[in-house]
């Protein structure tokens, strides 16, 4: 048996298109938890926290796309979309910026002076810190 056409994605920030290719899997965090979405899987449309998204593209590599949230959509014809505010590939983060973000909001948190701005900014620095390991893993 032949294996399945890959998906083609789209990742989509508000100021950008992100990344594009083809794919065989894709590992996404949404309010429900972690979820894989193959060829084939059946058309969603899920909520997405801030996550490292993980696409294996077709020819085996790896892209970590850090998202503030947003969406993924798998349509009747199987092409992914992934749509967030905010999103950048894995080579694009500062890694000091983010842990910069992190150090700074857990300071906040821990005098009880944040916002709800504050906790959102926190997961996306986390989330950008998650894909920016993706880069010392690929050279490692």
């Amino acid at each position: 048996m032949a294996d399945p056409e890959p998906m083609h994605v789209d990742v989509v920030a508000a100021d950008r298109q992100v990344w594009e290719g083809d794919a065989v899997n894709i590992i996404i965090r949404t309010t429900e938890g972690d979820i894989g979405i193959l060829p084939g899987h059946m058309p969603i449309f899920a909520n997405l926290v801030p996550c490292a998204a993980r696409i294996i593209t077709d020819d085996g590599k790896q892209e970590v796309i850090a998202v503030d949230g947003g969406y993924v959509a798998v349509d009747a014809t199987g092409r992914v979309s992934i749509l967030a505010q905010y999103a950048s590939r894995s080579d694009e983060i500062s890694r000091e910026g983010a842990q910069h973000d992190v150090d700074e909001i857990s300071r906040m948190m821990d005098r009880n002076e944040f916002t709800e701005d504050d906790v959102h900014r926190l997961h996306l620095a986390q989330a950008q810190l998650l894909a920016a390991r993706h880069i010392d893993e690929q050279q490692h």
